[in-house]
């Protein structure tokens, strides 16, 4: 007997140089408004974050395994449009902005159809186990180029 294929979680895609991550906002992303509790939105773009790099093939975990170092918010400016509700179907746009040797810089749309719902830059910096900034790997960087804007 086959075992039994099992779905694996939507990862996104890239489309040119932007990573696009859908959403489904639930009942338990809202307040009691009804509209969606402002720290939900660092949460979406951050599950995009993740899964955009793993379309690029980094492997976070392996490298904090290895001892390599991990990435952490070391900067977010973030700029809210317009509320999101009850069962919207957004999409998180992601898409590389800037390198530096310990970090990278990722610009986050999150819209519904075409309008902006709110909009954020963040800066990822690389870290070792000490926490201290240190160069990301050389794979990563090259991998990150293959998505950024010739104009970034």
């Amino acid at each position: 007997m086959p075992l039994p294929i099992y779905p694996q979680p939507f990862a996104g895609f890239f489309d040119g140089h932007d990573h696009l991550f859908a959403v489904r906002i639930y009942y338990e992303d809202t307040d009691f408004s009804g509209v969606v509790y402002h720290a939900n939105y660092l949460r979406y773009m951050e599950r995009a974050r993740s899964d955009m790099l793993s379309v690029l093939g980094i492997d976070q975990r392996g490298a904090h395994q290895a001892g390599e170092g991990y990435y952490a918010v070391a900067d977010m400016q973030i700029r809210f449009h317009a509320p999101a509700h009850f069962d919207d179907a957004l999409v998180i746009v992601s898409r590389v902005k800037g390198l530096r040797a310990a970090a990278v810089i990722i610009e986050q749309t999150v819209m519904r159809g075409s309008e902006i719902i709110a909009a954020a830059t963040v800066q990822a910096a690389f870290l070792a186990a000490n926490g201290r900034p240190r160069r990301q790997p050389q794979a990563w960087t090259a991998a990150y180029r293959t998505v950024m804007d010739d104009q970034t």
